[in-house]
């Protein structure tokens, strides 16, 4: 069961009024920020990066390290939450087999950024619990959000996150518009199926700790065919709010899906930036001083 909540901007990606006193890339998080009055708690992000992409037909790279406009698509998915107050841990979990081509290629963005870099797990929730195990336990809510969804705009972070604080959980998701078909193995339709009340669901989705560590724990009761984390929190119970998303946020399947997100890219509202998009683009930039100097096992955590 889930209930509704609007954004206030169905299907789009309006720019709101950035709450003052951002905290800078590369900083630990952690901030206090305050919104409508109220003190943000903070949030960890989860980002499972771990998939085999085998639907998106090139066998020589993974859609997450396809480049979109010049960055790779995982960085795009990160990016919208570098610069929140609000977030205080990003943890990116990737295939063990590709750990050595992650840190040649993304080592400098990963200390950038100060994302905790892990090795996920053969499924999509197997991924998201090993994170699960080295979040921040200052964190109150833990989003997750897929690695392969480039096209996130701010506002619609704000509005899911809001929701989350109110009712313990929350997603992003849009109504089923077309005429849905159940079809046969003989690829003949078999009925219509009504579409009121059918939503197609996004991320990031977002719960409190302690609802999401219980979903966790049950997630044997609910089977191998996990594909979401509301599953697991509805399995035991507790609702989750929806909340108005936007077409334009697509996740990443096919090629065609990357050419696609590349024409979405220009109607994004773009993320401000304090900073340089890259840590060499202006070495004697005031952040590249005041970066933390990390170890690499701070970096990339077993």
């Amino acid at each position: 069961m889930t209930s509704r909540v609007s954004s206030g901007r169905r299907g789009g990606c309006d720019e709101l009024t950035p709450p003052a006193g951002r905290i800078k890339i590369g900083a630990k998080g952690f901030g206090g920020r305050k919104w409508g009055g109220l003190a943000m708690s903070e949030i960890a992000v989860i980002f499972p990066a771990a998939g085999k992409s085998s639907r998106f037909g090139d066998p020589k790279q993974k859609k997450i390290y396809a480049e979109l406009d010049g960055r790779a698509v995982w960085l795009r998915a990160v990016e919208p939450f570098v610069n929140r107050d609000d977030v205080g841990q990003m943890i990116l979990a990737i295939a063990p087999e590709d750990r050595e081509l992650f840190e040649r290629r993304y080592r400098a963005s990963v200390a950038f950024m100060n994302i905790k870099v892990i090795d996920g797990g053969t499924q999509r929730s197997d991924t998201v619990a090993k994170a699960l195990e080295v979040v921040d336990s200052r964190c109150e809510f833990i989003a997750v959000h897929d690695a392969a969804r480039p096209c996130l705009c701010a506002d619609l972070i704000d509005a899911v996150f809001d929701a989350a604080r109110a009712h313990g959980a929350a997603l992003l998701a849009v109504p089923v518009a077309e005429t849905v078909k159940r079809v046969g193995t003989d690829r003949f339709t078999a009925e219509t199926i009504p579409r009121q009340g059918l939503y197609l669901a996004q991320t990031p989705q977002v719960f409190r700790r302690d609802l999401l560590f219980k979903a966790y724990a049950q997630r044997s009761r609910v089977g191998h065919d996990v594909t979401d984390d509301c599953q697991l929190v509805e399995a035991i119970g507790h609702p989750c709010a929806v909340v108005d998303g936007s077409p334009l946020n697509i996740k990443i399947t096919t090629r065609d899906d990357l050419k696609l997100a590349a024409a979405l890219l220009p109607l994004l509202d773009q993320p401000r930036r304090e900073g340089p998009a890259h840590p060499y683009s202006d070495e004697q930039h005031a952040l590249w001083e005041k970066l933390p100097k990390l170890k690499p096992s701070d970096l990339f955590g077993s």
